[in-house]
Formats: C-alpha cells, sequence, structure tokens
C-alpha cells in the first residue's frame, strides 16, 4: 500500500539548495535545486499505470497491479502532486543550457517537480512529475502539460526500454481535470486541452546543462559539488578509484562512451529526439525529455520530427551523431576549471568517434546477420544499401526486419520473389524504375551470397533480437491520443502492450507493424510536431 512507500530526499538533502521560497520565475544563484510545491489539481485520475516499472520500483502487488480502488485514488493523487507523502521536499532543479547551439542561460525544471528517490535492490531510483505546476524555472510559462505530449512520453519512454536503449521510465499518467491552453502550430490560434501529469523514472536527471549553469557564472564551488555528488552515486566505481583532477576526468571520458553508446542505440532502431539540446542529454547516457520527438518511416537521413528545426534540420537523424558529440564538448568545457588540462579534455573527447564507430558497426553487422566483418567488402554492401534506401520512400523498420526472410539460396531475380515484409517496407513498389529495381536485385544477391555462410534459421533468429517489427511510430501515437481525448484509453494500453515485445511478432498485431498510411504524412502529429506541450 502507498503509506509503506519510502521516499527519501537524498538528492534536496546533499546538494546545495535555493534560500528564497518565492516561486516566481526568476534567476536563481548559488543552488541546485529550489523547493516548490506540486500545483493541486481539480480532479486527479489515474488514466495509465505501468506495470513494468511499479514492479522495478516495489509499488502495487507482487505483479505491479493496483486492485483496490483506494490505492488507485491515493497513487492518482500522490503522482499528479495534489497530496504529498509526510517528509517529501519537492523540488525543482537548477541547470542551464545550450539550445539550437546558443548559450541560453538558465533553463531549470520549468514543468517538472522532483518528488524524491525510491531506493530499492540497491539501486536509486528518482520520481518526478512532469507537468505538476509552475517553478522558479517556469519563465513565462505555466508549468503544466497537456494529454497528448504527456502519453507521447509515456510511450515513447517505455517502447524506448523495451527496445533495449538506455532511457528514462514511466510510471503513470494522471489526468488533472483541469483545462491547458496550447498554442501547438504557433500560428496565433490557441486552444483548450485537457491537463496531465507523467510521472518519469530514472537513476538522475541531471544533464549536461546542470554543469554549465555553474560554469557560466564562475560557480566552481556548486560545480564541485555537484560533481562529486554525481559521481559518488551514479558513477561509484570512479569513486573508489580516483580522486580530484582525475577522478573528473575519468568521469568525463566514463559520459562520452555512455554518449556514443545512447546515440548507436537511437541510430540503430531508427529513433530521432528532436531537441538534442545541452539541457536534454542526461549525465548518466539515459534518453531524457521526449518532447517532438519520431521515427524514421521513409528512410531520410536529414528528417527531424521538429517543426522548430525545420530550415536548419541541426537534430536530423543523420546529425545526432555528430551534434552528440558537440554537446559533449560543451560538457568538456563546463569541467575544464575542475580538471584543469585542456588537453586532456580534449583526448577524452577524441575518443567518442571511435567509441561510435565501434558501437555502430557492430549494430549494423547485427541488424544483417554478418557474424564476422570482412573489411572493404562488407563496408561497400552497407555503403550501397544506404544509398539505395535513400532513392525511394522505404520503411526503415520493416526493410531491415525483412532482411531475416532472405535465404542464401532463393532466387530473388524479380520484386514477387522478395519476402513480403520487404515489398511492404516500399511505399510506392508498383512505381519502382527498372533500373532500381534491377539495383536492388544486384545488392540482394549480393547480401544473400554474403550471409551464406550462417544456417538461415539461426541468422533470422538472431537479427529478430536487434530488428524491431514494432516502434512507437507518431501516426499510432497520434491514433492513441484521439481515442484518449475522447476518454478512451484502451487504445494507449494496447499500443504499449504491443511495444512490451518489440521483437517478437504478435498474433493479431499486423496493423501496429504497417509503414505510415498516406493519410498521416501530413497530418498534426504524426510527422512533424512543435514542442508546444
Amino acid at each position: 500500500m502507498l503509506e509503506s512507500v519510502q521516499i527519501t530526499n537524498h538528492f534536496v538533502d546533499s546538494l546545495s539548495g535555493d534560500t528564497s521560497s518565492d516561486v516566481r520565475p526568476r534567476q536563481v544563484l548559488e543552488a541546485c535545486y529550489s523547493n516548490v510545491s506540486p500545483r493541486v489539481c481539480t480532479a486527479p485520475q489515474l488514466a495509465v499505470w505501468s506495470t513494468d516499472t511499479a514492479k522495478m520500483l516495489g509499488l502495487g502487488d507482487q505483479n505491479g497491479e493496483l486492485i483496490d480502488r483506494a490505492e488507485r485514488v491515493a497513487y492518482a493523487n500522490l503522482l499528479s502532486g495534489s497530496a504529498l507523502l509526510e517528509g517529501m521536499k519537492p523540488f525543482a532543479m537548477c541547470y542551464g543550457g545550450h539550445q539550437f547551439g546558443q548559450w541560453a542561460g538558465q533553463l531549470g525544471d520549468g514543468r517538472a517537480i522532483g518528488l524524491g528517490e525510491i531506493f530499492r535492490e540497491d539501486k536509486c531510483w528518482a520520481l518526478q512529475l512532469k507537468g505538476a505546476g509552475i517553478t522558479p524555472y517556469s519563465r513565462s510559462a505555466d508549468g503544466l502539460a497537456v494529454l497528448r505530449s504527456s502519453i507521447r512520453e509515456y510511450l515513447c519512454s517505455e517502447a524506448m526500454y523495451h527496445l533495449g536503449i538506455p532511457t528514462t521510465r514511466a510510471l503513470s499518467l494522471v489526468l488533472t481535470g483541469d483545462p491547458v491552453v496550447r498554442d501547438m502550430f504557433y500560428d496565433g490560434h490557441p486552444k483548450t486541452e485537457p491537463g496531465a501529469v507523467v510521472c518519469r523514472v530514472s537513476q538522475t536527471f541531471l544533464r549536461f546543462g546542470s554543469f554549465e549553469i555553474f560554469a557560466a557564472r564562475g560557480d566552481y564551488i556548486r560545480l564541485q559539488e555537484l560533481l562529486e555528488f554525481t559521481i559518488q552515486n551514479y558513477y561509484p566505481e570512479l569513486a573508489a578509484q580516483y580522486k580530484g583532477a582525475d577522478r573528473y576526468l575519468k568521469f568525463y571520458l566514463e559520459v562520452v562512451k555512455r554518449t556514443a553508446y545512447l546515440m548507436v542505440g537511437w541510430q540503430r532502431v531508427g529513433f530521432v529526439h528532436g531537441v538534442m539540446n545541452t539541457d536534454n542529454m542526461s549525465i548518466v547516457g539515459d534518453t531524457i525529455d521526449y518532447g517532438p520527438y519520431g521515427w524514421l518511416e521513409p528512410y531520410d537521413p536529414d528528417w527531424t520530427p521538429n517543426t522548430t528545426d525545420a530550415q536548419g534540420r541541426r537534430y536530423s537523424y543523420a546529425n545526432q551523431p555528430g551534434i552528440g558529440m558537440w554537446n559533449l564538448a560543451r560538457l568538456g568545457v563546463a569541467l575544464l576549471p575542475l580538471i584543469n588540462d585542456k588537453s586532456l579534455v580534449q583526448s577524452a573527447l577524441d575518443t567518442y568517434e571511435a567509441e561510435y564507430e565501434k558501437y555502430w558497426q557492430a549494430a549494423l553487422l547485427a541488424k544483417l546477420g554478418i557474424n564476422r566483418y570482412r573489411g572493404a567488402d562488407d563496408d561497400a554492401l552497407i555503403k550501397r544499401m544506404f544509398e539505395l534506401l535513400q532513392l525511394e520512400e522505404i520503411d526503415m523498420t520493416l526493410f531491415f526486419r525483412s532482411l531475416s526472410a532472405v535465404k542464401a539460396k532463393q532466387e530473388i531475380a524479380r520484386i514477387d520473389q522478395w519476402p513480403v515484409l520487404m515489398r511492404a517496407a516500399f511505399y510506392q513498389i508498383e512505381e519502382l524504375d527498372h533500373g532500381l529495381v534491377k539495383e536492388w536485385v544486384l545488392w540482394l544477391q549480393n547480401y544473400a551470397k554474403r550471409v551464406s555462410e550462417t544456417d538461415d534459421m539461426e541468422r533470422a533468429r538472431q537479427m529478430n533480437t536487434v530488428n524491431p517489427l514494432y516502434v512507437c511510430r507518431n501516426y499510432l501515437a497520434q491514433q492513441a491520443i484521439d481515442a484518449a481525448e475522447q476518454g478512451d484509453f484502451s487504445i494507449v494500453e494496447g499500443l504499449m502492450e504491443v511495444l512490451r515485445r518489440p521483437y517478437t511478432e504478435q498474433g493479431g498485431k499486423a496493423a501496429f507493424a504497417e509503414r505510415r498510411p498516406e493519410w498521416a504524412r501530413n497530418k498534426a502529429g504524426c510527422s512533424m510536431l512543435s514542442c508546444s506541450s
């Protein structure tokens, strides 16, 4: 029961806090956080509950379920911020960041409020309410969130976890009963939408920008305090082995490696974050802050899901690995006053490209079912594949999944001999130019020959553990949102159930593994999105 939940205030009790109780938007100096109170909702209602995350936290019954109605009501109050447990010290973090390449100064948790931490099985999990009210970091905003963005955050964070990609988790989605006004398209036509609060769960919500803000202000006392706290709690193996500047350098090097690994995870499944500002980069290498994200459906390396980024495409799929390194460079600059050797920081940063290439090569070979790398021959095969993928609209997820059905000795000289799922990956397969068909046939023949050294069934089994069949496509999420805004959350639950097993073909779920339909090409929420939430 909720009364038995033990939540600590480790972050708040360990770090310098804001001495002012003024919650109005303002500059907060010499503090890692501000004490705040979540907004009391009119009619909190627990709409969605993740049994997976609940079980991880030791909440609910042995399966993470909430059976008792009174318990659901109590959790709705807690996870909307309307009623806190005794001893809780809710807070909002102070941080800064580079947004679209420019230093933005103080940012902070403008609509996120931390509740504290749950310690379970030697792991610490921080709980944070997104959309729970105004904080000193809200700037000109209201600190609230709407249902559509909350559903997208809930679905994608849980989907990414089941894909095996480091991420924050989602415990719950609570309807507040309060209307929220948003201008979704930034076109001067705001409208009222239902409000909601998502409870996010992570090791920590510290970001690159958490360190940047103190470095930018020359507040090296707080910078070192936060850095020591981070290493002691989230990189304890470094705390045990190293001291002083050497410890800070090893920490930075580990963040570089984790970020490289995370970028490969995104690229592997075609995920595009959309807002890779330094305040949206986790210090422990998790995916954090699900705003206008999207999934590559037609394979287009220049695609970005963010309407704000439509002109420059800074955060496109192809640019994500490079932006990861750019953001790490900004973190390196922030840590330099404590490491005190620019050449050492640069050397650590220089490992990023090699780390990324190592992980990316391994991921690509696994996606293609190639066990042993053959150098230039494999490079040429892969290079030609990506060239061909860009010549027509081809669904990335379905294409890679379909390769497991290619048989080493199968005839593939005509389109009707290609695997069914591969044909389904082409948006206009009946209109393919004859010359392009010949190019694909040649590539498939070369591919089949390349993987002939491996048993077809065993190769297919291995490939299907890394090439998902189901991903959180924007149009599927939008269908769930449309239903939820009418009070029907069964579509959200049904979609989440499929996304819990993204690599396993599920009977009767073919509709969740189809390329984007034509009606969704330009529909709001189904292709590009704004940052409005």
